[in-house]
């Protein structure tokens, strides 16, 4: 299969995205009907965290553990951390209670009937999203991508980067192709000069970035992203589990503030080996991420003003195909419990 044909790709990508998500989750149960451990304790399912930020080290020294049990809960972690997209599908399937994702592929998701509300805001991550292009690609500057292949995740942060970028520089979007990939399908043909560029963040452009081939010809802060990041919890177990969202939240919050002051507790958190971890210029790149990075913050009015900026301007740009309305979906974390 071509992975370059774009309507191929789109479906592939999509069907992919659910099953790697899906598939590990549908073994779970209910978090109220699980029959593993404590049968006492509320279950909160969360992916796992993989090898690094505030949950992976919450998992490897217990404080988790330890901040869910004062509240009658315990984690289950249940697949693995990735796109929002199939985590929203797990979390309307009643197969998921937490997921993080970015506002882009957020207001995505909201059009599609959500069972599930935001809960935490994290401020766009100016310095690790970006367009990405091999240094010898001869793109230097944004007008470049014209008439070029730039991979995207379709309907999520790689797509709106671009859009943003081409609208920025008077490009017309029609003189780019955007070629749907799932971001983990994607390295490989980046690399090959498949695409021209890619459109992306942390979780991938560091490793590029790392590598030294590769630069950003424009990176979330040049682009002007209103891209946040957020915590999303199934609407059903906040409604009977305040208290244990609540908790959920502060360990959040306390433990983004300790990772901006010290980031090096939580990089490599399980092992510095391996295709998880960073090393050399990635890990030191990584580092300086976290450190000028947000903090997990309750969502606030300026934020859902941005928010809202997000979903409008994928409407102008047609990426969605009717208006979201944010604010129902916004949960006031403060006011549980």
């Amino acid at each position: 299969m071509n992975p370059l044909n774009r309507r191929t790709a789109r479906t592939t990508a999509a069907a992919l995205a659910a099953t790697a998500v899906l598939l590990p989750l549908a073994a779970c149960g209910t978090a109220e009907g699980n029959t593993t451990g404590d049968k006492k304790s509320v279950v909160i399912r969360i992916p796992d965290p993989k090898n690094s930020g505030v949950l992976a080290l919450g998992k490897k020294d217990g404080s988790l553990d330890k901040a869910l049990a004062r509240v009658g809960a315990r984690v289950e972690w249940t697949g693995s951390s990735g796109p929002f997209a199939p985590a929203a599908q797990a979390l309307n399937a009643d197969q998921l209670d937490i997921a993080t994702g970015s506002i882009t592929s957020g207001v995505t998701a909201l059009t599609q009937k959500p069972g599930f509300k935001l809960f935490s805001a994290i401020t766009p991550d100016g310095a690790g999203e970006g367009i990405l292009v091999r240094k010898d690609s001869g793109i230097n500057t944004v007008k470049d991508l014209a008439g070029r292949k730039v991979a995207v995740n379709e309907g999520g942060t790689g797509e709106y980067l671009l859009l943003k970028a081409l609208a920025r520089h008077g490009v017309p979007a029609d003189k780019v192709e955007r070629v749907y990939l799932r971001p983990d399908q994607t390295a490989s043909v980046y690399k090959t000069g498949q695409v021209d560029a890619w459109a992306s963040w942390a979780a991938y452009s560091v490793a590029e970035l790392g590598s030294g081939d590769s630069r950003f010809v424009a990176d979330g802060a040049a682009v002007g992203s209103d891209n946040y990041s957020f915590h999303a919890v199934r609407t059903g177990f906040a409604e009977q589990h305040p208290k244990v969202v609540k908790a959920l939240y502060d360990y959040l919050r306390a433990g983004s503030v300790a990772q901006k002051a010290a980031p090096e507790k939580y990089v490599n958190v399980f092992t510095d080996r391996g295709p998880t971890a960073v090393t050399g210029a990635a890990k030191e790149l990584q580092l300086r991420i976290l450190r000028e990075g947000g903090t997990v913050e309750q969502i606030g009015t300026e934020d859902i003003k941005r928010f809202e900026s997000v979903a409008r301007f994928y409407l102008e740009q047609k990426v969605l195909r009717k208006p979201v309305d944010v604010k129902p979906h916004i949960l006031d974390v403060e006011a549980l419990g």
